[in-house]
């Protein structure tokens, strides 16, 4: 658990369990980040940007595994009647083409993946302040986002928040 977690956890539960005030004067929120990434129309649109952003690597990728495929199917099926080194050079264009598919499909990833990250650290940030805004407004004294044991629906507030980054 990381420490900001912990501490928040430690706070609430302080605030709950003191004599001073009651839990009923508190007012406490939820958001669930895993709907807001997944539900969300900015969400949405972040990921139709990354498969657009991709979509041309991707399309290369499938075209030279499909030449990968092919060259191993000529290979099986033709190998025994080709010439021997007719058929070793086949062979090592495999082997070449192969080693260059693995390369590229793994930048691929590498890539797909640092973006995703990057854009989901973007909604992330944009949602925290709609949380805070929304924290303000509402007059919340504590918001807790996941990961979390559990909320019930009743504090639940992620479809409000979900409407406030999606109109913005």
């Amino acid at each position: 658990m990381h420490k900001s977690m912990t501490l928040v956890l430690v706070l609430a539960g302080s605030l709950f369990f003191s004599g001073i005030v009651s839990a009923d004067e508190y007012k406490i929120g939820f958001v669930s980040t895993e709907r807001l990434f997944r539900d969300s129309e900015v969400a949405k649109q972040a990921q139709q940007k990354l498969e657009a952003e991709f979509l041309k690597r991707e399309n290369e990728l499938k075209k030279l595994s499909d030449q990968v495929q092919a060259l191993q199917t000529e290979i099986d099926r033709d190998g025994t009647t080709m010439a021997e080194n007719t058929r070793r050079d086949k062979e090592r264009d495999l082997t070449n083409a192969s080693r260059d598919l693995q390369r590229q499909q793994r930048e691929f990833r590498e890539d797909l993946n640092l973006r995703r990250n990057e854009e989901l650290s973007a909604l992330q940030e944009r949602a925290n302040k709609v949380i805070q805004k929304i924290a303000e407004n509402d007059k919340f004294d504590l918001i807790l986002q996941e990961p979390v044991v559990y909320a019930s629906k009743r504090i639940d507030i992620t479809d409000q928040v979900i409407k406030a980054l999606d109109t913005k």
